[in-house]
């Protein structure tokens, strides 16, 4: 029985106050995606699996290892979304939404699935704010995309993010490095774990991306992609670097980067933290200019990135910065007896179409106890309502903060009187 009270491992419920301050960092990130001319695009929770395999990569961690897939009652094989990318590809694919003039721009805030061991910043489902960007195949759409996610978290007040960058080419250069790769990694093939030998052949590029400590090792002496690049790529990383140095945004170079997932091409970037310990990319994306012709679609320039907003929280906590909480009851009005709790009702109504946070009491409470609750949920203003109250058409409201209290009218006056009264209880005296 255990189990129907427990939320399975490697999710967590998010809950009040903490979804308050997951609201304030979306609204955020949908203001900037907004202001940079993204709009939202919203795609089924599961896909057909052949989309996954097609663009994630057969040989990928994600697709070996990660993803959630079962047969549905039809016989399809469906997987639940390992990551946001080629379902947003999918969709802008369907609808043509290149018809309306390029570039495409989306952004997307939803949940994906990958089973993993669960640790603290990776979890089997977490979420992800994403942006996507087709149509634009110049090195000013790459800054332009690295300076949303910055820009993000400028607005949100994040420190100490190191903006780390490489390009692995086409696939015309990307060709030659594989087979470097594949010579480099053969004087250890003894020592590859059994995942790393299957990719030798496949995909050497992989290994570069593997989690095991000895295959982490050898790789390190692996040779760059940025020594293979040809004039092309190597012209574009160049002016992608002077973009972002152009808008003043710091950058280092890491051959290392190859990110975890087979569509991209050329610009690769994550912003990496030092707050995270072993989950230190915060943020991560790229180009992908080859995956809407890999996916049946026509050819089109393909970039973006996904900022995983589990991991983006753990920054928030550790660097102690506080996000606004959601607006807490202004007013509460406390009631005694049946005619006074209609009343109370009706005002708090009349507040809330005005938009004021209002409310009363919902469970038969005495006094004591309601004025008790109103002190729990930090209520601004209190208001009782009782029989002399409602002969009089007429109460005082009192500043739960300073504790002065003022008349206010029941009637059609109601609003008028509060309005002039209460800005919110931010410490102002009233009256």
């Amino acid at each position: 029985m255990a189990l129907l009270t427990q939320a399975p491992k490697g999710t967590q419920d998010l809950l009040p106050p903490k979804s308050g301050e997951w609201q304030a960092v979306e609204e955020v990130m949908r203001s900037e995606a907004a202001l940079h001319g993204f709009g939202e695009v919203r795609t089924p929770v599961f896909e057909h699996t052949e989309l996954f395999l097609r663009s994630v990569g057969d040989t990928t961690d994600v697709v070996e290892k990660q993803m959630y897939t079962f047969n549905d009652k039809g016989g399809r094989s469906i997987t639940l979304r390992p990551e946001g990318t080629a379902g947003a590809v999918r969709a802008m694919l369907e609808h043509a939404l290149y018809n309306d003039g390029l570039p495409v721009k989306l952004y997307y805030l939803t949940s994906c699935y990958r089973y993993e061991k669960p640790q603290a910043g990776r979890l089997r489902e977490f979420h992800q704010f994403g942006v996507e960007m087709f149509g634009a195949a110049a090195p000013v759409a790459d800054a332009e995309v690295i300076c949303l996610a910055k820009s993000i978290f400028d607005r949100l007040g994040v420190k100490n993010l190191t903006l780390e960058l490489n390009s692995i080419g086409c696939p015309e250069c990307r060709a030659k490095f594989h087979q470097a790769l594949k010579e480099y990694f053969e004087g250890y093939r003894d020592q590859l774990c059994e995942t790393c030998l299957s990719r030798l052949e496949r995909n050497p590029m992989r290994i570069l991306d593997c989690k095991s400590p000895v295959c982490s090792k050898i790789a390190e002496g692996a040779p760059h992609i940025l020594d293979y690049l040809c004039d092309d790529c190597r012209e574009h990383f160049e002016g992608v670097q002077s973009y972002l140095k152009a808008a003043g945004v710091e950058f280092v170079i890491n051959p290392t980067i190859v990110r975890g997932l087979d569509y991209y091409t050329r610009t690769v970037f994550e912003f990496v933290s030092n707050d995270l310990g072993a989950q230190s990319t915060v943020c991560g994306g790229g180009r992908y200019d080859g995956l809407t012709e890999q996916m049946g679609g026509k050819p089109m320039a393909g970039l973006g990135f996904g900022l995983g907003m589990e991991r983006l929280m753990l920054v928030l906590e550790a660097q102690k910065i506080q996000m606004p909480a959601p607006p807490a009851c202004e007013v509460y009005i406390a009631s005694m007896g049946e005619a006074a709790g209609r009343e109370a009702f009706r005002l708090v109504n009349e507040l809330q179409h005005s938009g004021v946070a209002a409310a009363c009491d919902l469970c038969a409470r005495g006094l004591k106890a309601q004025m008790k609750y109103a002190n729990k949920i930090g209520a601004a203003f209190t208001l009782v309502l009782g029989d002399n109250e409602l002969a009089q058409k007429s109460a005082k409201i009192k500043n739960m903060k300073t504790g002065e209290e003022k008349p206010i009218s029941l009637d059609e006056k109601f609003m008028e009187d509060y309005l002039t009264i209460s800005t919110m209880a931010e410490g102002i005296t009233l009256g």
